[in-house]
């Protein structure tokens, strides 16, 4: 089973996207019609993770020549659309990533930009797969355990990708392999993405799994209760920093105190080679109603403003290994991400 988060639909010839504000109570699926209800649906993360946004970013430059073809868009009004889905999240660099790989085609018209859009998603699901695999052997050969307990954080399974997954990519190679006695499922504040749609994903699959408050991994890890975290990843640097959901670098501070690998799964589209070092990442600051309410309750006093980073940056010295469809790289070690670029 792998849940499908984002396709294009034959029957509607639309963008059709899982809305993952709803999950897991409800399954809803979102029609997208317009760049507009595009741009909506990456700000209120009904689609999001960096693959996922990736091929969004491909498929929604089809959305918006089809607007454009329906609202008599000048060439210069569909390119200026088009810029717009590119920029609706900064952080992660596959949104813009998704978009490049279909821009140059759009003079040849829409079935071209479609079919590559459409292999973008392909090769997303294909690149998760090997690099779970690849990330598995080296863990394997690491970790002297039967069966390995795992840390996640936020989630990084077949809803953040076209398919298959990441970091859930991984745990799920081990599971197959029968070599996962547990994974630790950090909730994930403010969003609660782990609580929500990892465990999600885990229980579809029964895979043993239990959610912890973020302020519980750090112990649980110091603990001896983990062998090895495993994390996606939103942009990689150069020099091998990773920008991942907040909280991830409180993870790898753990895990290096403890001796346990803490590895980032991502597609080589996450490594950004143009970007030098963590130093340069634009770190997205959402509204802090989304820390000072939830569900809509306010938790905090009416006088107390939110601080709502998005992200934060784990420096290369504290990850263990980066794992993409192209190999391992170990930044720990001095490995650079443009040495196996």
């Amino acid at each position: 089973m792998t849940v499908r988060a984002i396709e294009w639909d034959p029957a509607t010839d639309r963008l059709r996207l899982l809305d993952q504000t709803k999950l897991p109570g409800e399954s809803v699926h979102l029609d997208i019609k317009s760049v507009d209800a595009l741009v909506d649906a990456i700000a209120i993360l009904a689609v999001r993770g960096a693959p996922a946004l990736g091929v969004a970013g491909a498929m929604g430059v089809v959305t918006a020549l089809d607007e454009g073809a329906e609202r008599g868009w000048s060439a210069d009004e569909v390119l200026e659309a088009v810029d717009r889905i590119a920029a609706a999240r900064p952080t992660a660099v596959n949104l813009a990533w998704g978009v490049d790989q279909v821009r140059g085609l759009i003079d040849q018209g829409r079935d071209a930009v479609l079919e590559a859009a459409r292999r973008v998603a392909v090769e997303d699901e294909a690149a998760n797969r090997e690099l779970s695999r690849l990330g598995a052997d080296w863990l394997l050969a690491r970790v002297d355990r039967p069966r390995l307990r795992v840390l996640t954080h936020c989630n990084a399974g077949a809803l953040a990708t076209a398919g298959w997954g990441t970091a859930l990519g991984l745990v799920r190679e081990l599971a197959h392999r029968d070599r996962l006695e547990l994974v630790y499922a950090d909730e994930t504040r403010p969003l609660l993405q782990g609580a929500r749609l990892t465990a999600y994903e885990l229980a579809q699959e029964g895979i043993p799994h239990v959610v912890q408050v973020d302020g519980a991994a750090a112990s649980t890890i110091l603990r001896g209760l983990v062998d090895c975290a495993i994390v996606g990843s939103d942009r990689i640097a150069a020099n091998g920093d990773v920008a991942n959901k907040i909280g991830t670098v409180a993870v790898a501070l753990a895990c290096r105190e403890a001796g346990v690998p803490f590895v980032v799964a991502a597609p080589w589209s996450t490594v950004d080679l143009a970007t030098a070092s963590g130093e340069d990442i634009e770190i997205e600051e959402r509204s802090g109603v989304e820390v000072t309410s939830y569900a809509g309750v306010r938790v905090a006093p009416a006088g107390s403003e939110g601080f709502n980073p998005a992200f934060d940056v784990t420096p290369a010295r504290m990850v263990s290994a980066i794992v993409t469809e192209r190999g391992v790289v170990e930044p720990a070690t001095g490995q650079r991400m443009i040495d196996e670029g």
